[in-house]
């Protein structure tokens, strides 16, 4: 299998996984990346993955479907562009001979899904929308701090390994924030130092890894003492986790 990311807009990534004939796109929201890929490949859209309603990420999906040669699947909780295939957590799909398990993220929005396949032997592949980014999480829009907790959580829960496929370009932004929460990080002065020389490079900065983001992003770290004493500076209520993502959440949306 052929795992791409196709650029969008000014920092979206739509992933595509290919086996030299067929393909799988996560979060279209612009068809155009999509049909170029195709084209160059030479490949036939076998199906279409939707994470979450937002525009950027199901923009593409109508257009697509004069290519379309299976289905949309989409959150079963969320308007998505019909018809589409409703997914709940727990439920499984295959596509393209890849296994697909659904987890249920709400926070980023109401019925936020992500799709986690472990067929690619010890490195599973986790496309997860705008609920967990490199070094960061999706903004509240729709859910609760302590929804957002829970579902970063059940992220947290998958190997170590498991490769980290989300959908915007944010990940030195948020190494500048992780880099106010915890300034004693050696991880995350070491990895900010290696994005920036990518992205000067013109490269991206992902996939992540779990056990990357474990060591980098402050919103799986919420009971690390550091990340912690930060939260209870910037007025979280006590040291339990979900006051403290929440404090490190209202922080980063007003951080600069």
């Amino acid at each position: 299998m052929n795992l791409l990311a196709l650029p969008a807009f000014d920092d979206n990534y739509i992933w595509m996984v290919h086996d030299g004939a067929r393909a799988l796109v996560v979060d279209p929201g612009d068809a155009d990346p999509v049909m170029e890929a195709l084209d160059a490949h030479r490949l036939q859209l076998a199906a279409i993955l939707v994470t979450h309603h937002h525009p950027d990420h199901v923009g593409g999906v109508d257009e697509l479907r004069s290519r379309l040669q299976g289905p949309v699947y989409g959150p079963a909780r969320e308007k998505i562009p019909q018809p589409f295939e409703p997914l709940r957590h727990g439920d499984r799909i295959e596509v393209l001979g890849l296994h697909f398990d659904v987890i249920d993220v709400p926070g980023h929005t109401a019925g936020h899904i992500a799709y986690v396949s472990h067929d690619e032997g010890d490195a599973p592949l986790l496309f997860c929308g705008d609920t967990l980014f490199s070094a960061g999480c999706g903004r509240l829009f729709e859910g609760t701090p302590a929804q957002m907790h829970e579902s970063l959580a059940r992220l947290d829960a998958l190997p170590g390994s498991t490769r980290i496929c989300c959908t915007h370009e944010y990940t030195l932004s948020n190494l500048k924030f992780a880099a106010a929460v915890e300034p004693a990080n050696p991880a995350v002065a070491s990895h900010l130092q290696h994005c920036q020389a990518l992205r000067a490079a013109g490269q991206m900065t992902l996939p992540s890894s779990l056990a990357l983001e474990r060591q980098i992003n402050p919103f799986l770290r919420c009971e690390e003492p550091a990340v912690v004493d930060a939260a209870l500076a910037q007025g979280a209520s006590d040291r339990s986790p979900v006051p403290v993502f929440a404090a490190l959440r209202e922080w980063k949306n007003r951080f600069r």
